[in-house]
């Protein structure tokens, strides 16, 4: 087997059409993946999905298989969070910390707070929960109601990140978050190459309209990677040679859409991917309760399920990434 972290890495470059080098187009035909033999895409899921990302990939790395020396791994919301985590070769370490904190929910639920929201906080997160489609005003219209949300300061969230990270510096080139512009709705991809610590990378591609405060990149006031009509951004892998994606839901279970999310726009990403000469792993969760996402308490059930599936998936998994 060809050992993953032996690839040489390669960051995103020459895509960008922004002044700031931050917004790429969605665009599989441009194929920002291609050259590349490994990449990975960690989707968005609360607290659930970092817990059962986690847990996967833990198990897949104590059984020899590391999507950490992939070429590219791009992370969204929630998979920002992992996928620095395992850039930064701090896997082993999390798992432990969220499986402690994972059986004292009061802990965990502090680095993530979902209980009570003001009003402007609860519109904004109304708008972009029935948001279903992509359109460019719909998303600004969500943006702007993340802006005059009266949620927590930019800083804490950045903060709690920096708590679970343990690290405010770029671990590696291959890592490529998303989060999208609040004002302008633009995607925007951040790496190392930014100006941009880590922590706030991270944070903004997780804030999630009316729960997190849009956060500072640059000029920039950046949300929820998600607010883009995907979860996992593919199209930046597009034209690799192969690439595992990990998604929360592969959109059967949500036949009227919803988080910017339209019916069936998982399935035709997928088939966008494979169109531009990508072979593709896709794996989600056994199963999803998505009204406890935020829920700590859903937190031991994420790890366990992860872990099953990861050793179920093994010997396929190593065989792909061959």
């Amino acid at each position: 087997m060809k050992h993953a972290s032996a690839l040489p890495r390669r960051p995103l470059s020459g895509v960008s059409s922004s002044a700031d080098g931050l917004a790429v187009p969605i665009d599989f035909a441009a194929k920002y993946g291609a050259g590349l033999h490994l990449g990975v895409s960690l989707g968005g899921g609360g607290l659930y999905f970092v817990a059962w990302q986690i847990a996967y990939l833990s198990k897949l790395a104590s059984m020899g298989i590391d999507l950490g020396g992939a070429q590219r791994v791009v992370g969204t919301s929630a998979g920002s969070v992992v996928a620095a985590i395992i850039e930064a070769g701090h896997l082993t370490r999390f798992e432990r910390e969220v499986s402690v904190l994972g059986k004292v929910p009061k802990l965990l639920g502090a680095l993530a707070p979902a209980a009570k929201f003001s009003p402007s906080q609860q519109h904004a997160l109304d708008i972009f929960v029935a948001a279903d489609h992509a359109d460019p005003d719909l998303i600004k219209s969500i943006g702007h109601a993340a802006l005059a949300a009266t949620a927590p300061k930019p800083s804490v969230m950045s903060r709690n990140v920096g708590l679970m990270l343990a690290s405010v510096k770029w671990p590696s080139s291959a890592l490529h978050t998303t989060c999208v512009d609040a004002h302008t709705g633009e995607r925007c991809v951040v790496t190392a190459d930014a100006s941009a610590r880590l922590t706030r990378a991270v944070a903004a591609s997780s804030a999630v309209p009316g729960i997190f405060s849009p956060q500072p990149i640059g000029d920039r006031r950046c949300m929820d990677g998600g607010v883009s009509g995907s979860g996992v951004h593919t199209d930046l892998l597009a034209g690799c040679e192969r690439v595992v994606v990990l998604s929360l839901s592969d959109g059967s279970a949500a036949p009227l859409g919803g988080m910017t999310i339209a019916p069936g726009s998982i399935e035709r990403e997928l088939d966008a991917l494979r169109a531009s000469g990508s072979e593709v792993y896709f794996r989600v969760p056994e199963s999803v309760d998505l009204t406890r996402l935020m829920d700590p308490t859903a937190v031991p059930d994420a790890l366990a399920m992860g872990r099953r599936q990861a050793e179920a998936d093994a010997e396929s998994l190593r065989a792909f990434i061959a």
